[in-house]
């Protein structure tokens, strides 16, 4: 645990406080405004209070003893993050004397109020705003940590810009659940590569292979009425080489973010790019087939690229402008090749080459629903406003994709290749 200092700034004690590095800001000397609190009770608030303060001290002291205010939180606070709870516990007896005076449990049942009701990017806020001010080293200075707990925080400043989450992230992170989510992903990805790998005899090169695109698992325009396909296609790649491309980006960025903004979150900007990627191609490149996961993969490096570009001071992460040049030239190596094999004379006409705007779809979700997604790393995402406007927009991108695919394509007459 790591030492910090708790000051009363409306009060006259000064006292040490252990407390976890979850909630030991950075704040050195910094001047932080009140945040109005969120009341429960309506009502004459101060008279509830006092009401439910003289309860706890039958004595008529002046003071309850933290163990009472336990068990008050005890009983109220079934519903609250164990981790905060904590933090309360930490704050309530902050001069380790075991008594809690009248004000000092207005000011934690107001912190206590406002934390049940709120979003939990609002926890943050209410611990480091307020009458009180906390003060601490930072993350990086933590002595005597195990290998994992190294591996916590290299992913935190890989990914978070601000030192509270930081500190909150390592203190709470747990492994578990593990990042199943891009691991599943990967481990099929190149277990069905395996598998037509030594169907087709072919491991490099794989779409000049006649077979190719007999799969089930590719998007193909004349098939494109069997919608599994807009989603399973991530599943079949060109040749090795497309594959270590896609993966390599895929675990470097898609591990350390799920790591630390759970699957549900990077699930959902993985398969939104996935889906751009295939409908983009059905709407602008409509001839042409898709293969390879570039659309969720590019869709979680752009966010995560947006994301260290638009908070660029605060990202503590070595060499990163360094990191970020190798991961645009990856990005521009497996996109130029893309675009390479998409003009490339087909091995068998008239059957075009797979396509590259996936890799654009990918890119443009990353770069709006991504970023707002993974910006706030506490705020649920059903409180993000802006997150509620590109999945508007993006929704009604898929609609009108939809439609595109079944009226456009007899409307204008296009001439589709033989289906494989």
């Amino acid at each position: 645990m790591e030492k910090s200092s708790l000051r009363m700034t409306g009060g006259t004690r000064e006292a040490p406080v252990n407390i976890s590095p979850a909630v030991a800001a950075n704040a050195e000397g910094e001047e932080i405004e009140v945040l109005e609190s969120t009341e429960v009770i309506p009502v004459a608030p101060e008279e509830q209070w006092k009401s439910l303060f003289d309860k706890y001290d039958p004595e008529n002291s002046g003071f309850i003893s933290t163990e009472r205010f336990r068990d008050l939180l005890a009983t109220h606070g079934s519903e609250l993050d164990p981790h905060k709870l904590e933090v309360l516990l930490a704050l309530a007896d902050g001069n380790a004397d075991g008594k809690i005076c009248y004000q000092d449990f207005v000011n934690l049942v107001r912190r206590f109020n406002f934390m049940s009701n709120k979003r939990s990017n609002s926890f943050r806020r209410a611990i480091l705003q307020g009458s009180r001010q906390l003060k601490g080293c930072s993350l990086r200075d933590e002595v005597g940590l195990g290998l994992s707990q190294r591996l916590v925080r290299h992913v935190a400043y890989e990914t978070l810009p601000r030192e509270v989450d930081r500190k909150w992230y390592f203190d709470s992170y747990t492994y578990c659940p593990p990042p199943w989510f891009i691991l599943a992903i990967t481990i099929a990805e190149v277990a069905v590569f395996m598998y037509y790998g030594f169907q087709m005899d072919r491991l490099v090169l794989q779409v000049s292979s006649p077979s190719f695109l007999k799969s089930p698992l590719p998007y193909h325009p004349q098939l494109r009425a069997q919608a599994w396909r807009y989603l399973s296609y991530i599943f079949m790649h060109t040749g090795i080489e497309h594959l270590s491309l896609n993966m390599a980006m895929q675990l470097l960025v898609g591990v350390p973010l799920e790591m630390v903004h759970g699957a549900l979150r990077i699930g959902l900007v993985y398969v939104c790019g996935v889906l751009a990627g295939s409908l983009a191609v059905s709407v602008t490149d409509m001839t042409a087939p898709v293969v390879g996961s570039s659309g969720g993969v590019y869709a979680l490096v752009s966010a995560h690229l947006a994301n260290v570009v638009m908070n660029w001071s605060g990202m503590k992460c070595q060499f990163k402008l360094f990191r970020m040049a190798m991961a645009l030239v990856c990005m521009s190596v497996e996109f130029g090749r893309a675009v390479w094999l998409r003009f490339y004379p087909p091995a068998f006409p008239p059957c075009p080459n797979p396509s590259f705007v996936a890799h654009l779809g990918g890119v443009v979700v990353g770069l709006t629903l991504g970023v707002v997604v993974l910006q706030n790393y506490e705020q649920r995402l059903q409180e993000q406003s802006l997150f509620w406007i590109f999945f508007c927009v993006y929704t009604l991108f898929v609609l009108c994709a939809v439609f595109w695919n079944i009226f456009a394509y007899s409307l204008l007459d296009v001439r589709l290749p033989p289906p494989p």
